[in-house]
């Protein structure tokens, strides 16, 4: 037989347990066993209370809630496609709480639960099975009754586990117990025994003949041939705890041998890759949905940091380190950058270094030189910059290396999609100092409550224009897109080959898109960053 994802995992199992022929299902105690057992070509699943319990490292003697089981099983669920049988145990209590199982198993899509004829809280049928009492056949028939009451899927399954062999009662007992419970509408029987040898079981099913199905589980019988339970006519057997076990004796090896060793060399080639570990998670399916989903910008965009010049405005501070090395709260301005940058997922980051560039250093960062720092400017350090990353293939958010920022300017800007975008700050009038930068900006609007939910874009930016024109100073960001970096590549080549344009910054090609009619986004805001070109911003700066 074929699962067909179509079919609900109740209706699934049902034919399984209708099947004309002998069919398996495999135990499993977690999400992760659970899709193991499903890719193993298994058609259903055994979530073994054994199983479970111990992989929470209590006891099977229902020190594992049944709410902290329903949880797990919401796992196994979730996991997988095949349908899911719970060793339900006692059901938890009375009929009752049997009620509320069922109801809350068919809200997360398990198929069916099998329930044993013992006393709650139950202990494990392997455990002086023959000492423990069982339940009053009347009640637990009346249990049996309430599940199926209880249930709203017409496909949902009860099976009936008989504890009869394993508590010494012998086939009458068990027979007597598993007719009772077919007429209370129990949908199978599972009829356990604790012998070596299947003798209880094929004697039980040689009375019992076909009045419903048989389910086993021949844990202790392991040595019977599986042709002997097809010629018998067992509807469905469970291989019951194994995947645990296999688990265990793994880990116990692998633990000993780390302990003893005290390297990886011996058991690395033995377990499973990582990567193994990420398939079965799903990992893969995350990757896409994070490109549907999130913000654009994080991981898909990179950096250009500008920090070739000394910053001779800062005396002493830059004799023997560039100005992006010098020290705020004890960390180089470059550190703080890098860490704003990281903080929203930016981590391909470019520093262009010039002056004393062997002092630029810090790690998990991508440095091109700029040995002629002292006789050019800005767009050599960028060319160089956008060169390196061979026309960049992702959006590139480019920036000083002596300006401070909040995560939320490289945020804002990862997440608009047009080709060039800047911030502008328009609170200009109290940052007048800031205009070394590149000058003031006149804007398609000023900023504005109009301006919210406009598209504004930039209409001319320098040092010269006329008050009553600026909407705010330009802050030193620029993002842009492949295309728009393939653009200003050309477009710089263009300026650096003209006589007097060797030192020509970055405002300068602002000017040169806006003239050739590239639109330029603008966004604004007032405040988020601090532009280090003086000993008092130094200061200033500890206050960020």
């Amino acid at each position: 037989m074929s699962s067909i994802p179509s079919i609900s995992p109740s209706s699934q199992f049902r034919k399984l347990l209708l099947s004309n022929q002998l069919e398996f299902i495999c135990e499993a105690h977690n999400g992760l066993s659970a899709k193991i057992v499903q890719e193993a070509g298994f058609l259903g699943i055994w979530a073994s209370g054994l199983s479970i319990s111990a992989q929470f490292g209590v006891r099977d003697n229902n020190e594992a809630s049944w709410t902290q089981v329903l949880e797990n099983l919401e796992f196994m669920s979730d996991a997988t496609t095949i349908p899911i049988l719970l060793d339900g145990d006692t059901g938890y209590g009375n009929f009752n709480n049997m009620q509320r199982l069922v109801r809350k198993l068919e809200q997360r899509k398990i198929a069916a639960v099998c329930i044993e004829d013992k006393l709650f809280p139950k202990t494990n049928s392997f455990i002086k099975g023959n000492a423990q009492p069982m339940a009053d056949m009347q009640e637990f028939c009346g249990k049996i009754k309430a599940g199926k009451d209880a249930q709203s899927d017409q496909d949902f399954s009860i099976i009936a586990r008989v504890e009869a062999f394993i508590c010494g009662w012998g086939l009458a007992e068990a027979l007597r117990r598993a007719e009772a419970y077919h007429q209370a509408g129990a949908d199978g029987i599972l009829i356990h025994s604790a012998l070596s040898v299947p003798d209880e079981i094929l004697a039980f099913k040689q009375e019992w003949g076909n009045r419903c199905p048989i389910v086993i589980v021949p844990t202790k019988y392991y040595a019977t041939p599986t042709d002997v339970f097809r010629q018998h006519g067992i509807s469905m057997v469970i291989w019951a705890n194994h995947m645990l076990r296999t688990a265990v004796a793994a880990m116990q090896k692998t633990a000993r041998t780390l302990k003893e060793d005290e390297q990886l060399l011996s058991i690395e080639d033995k377990v499973a890759p990582v990567s193994e570990i990420f398939r079965l998670q799903n990992a893969a399916e995350l990757q896409v949905a994070e490109d549907r989903y999130l913000p654009k910008g994080a991981e898909g965009t990179a950096a250009i940091v500008l920090a070739a010049s000394r910053g001779k405005e800062l005396g002493e501070l830059t004799e023997l380190q560039p100005k992006t090395m010098v020290k705020i709260q004890g960390i180089p301005i470059l550190s703080h950058i890098v860490d704003a940058y990281n903080a929203v997922g930016i981590k391909d980051i470019v520093v262009v270094r010039g002056y004393k560039k062997e002092t630029v250093n810090l790690p998990n960062l991508t440095y091109v030189d700029n040995d002629d720092f002292e006789d050019t400017g800005e767009l050599d350090s960028l060319l160089k910059g956008l060169q390196f990353l061979k026309g960049p293939a992702k959006d590139t958010i480019i920036s000083y290396g002596d300006v401070l920022f909040n995560k939320y300017i490289p945020q804002s800007l990862c997440q608009e999609t047009a080709d060039c975008v800047i911030f502008v700050d328009s609170n200009w009038q109290e940052q007048s100092s800031y205009a070394r930068l590149g000058g003031f900006t006149e804007c398609s609007i000023p900023n504005s409550r109009r301006a919210f939910n406009a598209k504004i874009f930039l209409k001319q930016l320098g040092d010269n224009l006329p008050k009553e024109s600026i909407h705010g100073v330009w802050m030193g960001f620029l993002k842009v897109s492949p295309v728009a970096a393939t653009l200003i590549i050309e477009v710089i080549a263009e300026l650096l080959a003209k006589p007097g344009n060797c030192k020509a910054g970055i405002p300068q090609l602002l000017q040169e898109l806006v003239k050739r009619n590239h639109p330029i986004r603008v966004l604004y805001t007032a405040g988020h960053w601090l532009d280090i070109n003086s000993l008092e911003d130094v200061v200033q700066a500890g206050n960020f």
